[in-house]
């Protein structure tokens, strides 16, 4: 008895072994071209696997917003960083609005599924950031894995979507890879 405990915690850690390394060679076989870039100039910036090109914006209010989209096996990754001409001191009211313009590019973006928003996020330790995630798809049939945070001054999503299924560890780096003006 005491010989299967000891071949069944072997074989789980071997398992888990295997799984971790897997996972960092996902990880560390595209280091190479995961790189930092500046967002236009609005002080953001973004770790991504591809080349952006931001181009500048402005809404309705005349916030700037920058958007840029590249491809990357198979996956277009996408940033929406939007500086608010009327910043919100509250984290809770920033974050409200953050989930309102995530309903307006759901119509942009012709979602037809959603999860619906996880909250609670923060960002890099942050405790001033909220972020929330959700899961789309569209009427092409795209599965989208969304990501947005705010501070109160700037709105930024990112984006990952493809015909096909996911890769969750490498968007999921991306969807992390955000930062604010001096983080």
């Amino acid at each position: 008895m005491a010989n299967d405990f000891y071949l069944y915690k072997n074989f789980s850690m071997k398992r888990f072994s295997l799984l971790l390394a897997c996972s960092l060679f996902i990880l560390f076989s595209h280091a190479q071209s995961f790189k930092k870039v500046p967002i236009g100039n609005s002080g953001c910036s973004v770790y991504t696997f591809c080349e952006f090109k931001f181009e500048k914006q402005y809404s309705e209010d005349s916030s700037v917003i920058y958007v840029g989209e590249c491809v990357n096996d198979n996956v277009n990754y996408g940033v929406i960083c939007v500086k608010l001409l009327q910043p919100a001191d509250d984290p809770d009211r920033a974050e409200e609005s953050m989930i309102g313009y995530l309903d307006y590019l759901k119509t942009s973006f012709n979602i037809v599924k959603s999860a619906g928003y996880g909250k609670g996020h923060r960002l890099s330790g942050y405790q001033n950031t909220r972020g929330v995630i959700d899961y789309w798809e569209d009427t092409d049939k795209n599965n989208w894995k969304i990501k947005a945070w705010t501070d109160g001054k700037f709105i930024a999503v990112l984006y990952g979507y493809s015909a096909k299924e996911l890769n969750e560890t490498k968007v999921n780096v991306f969807l992390e890879g955000f930062r604010f003006p001096g983080m």
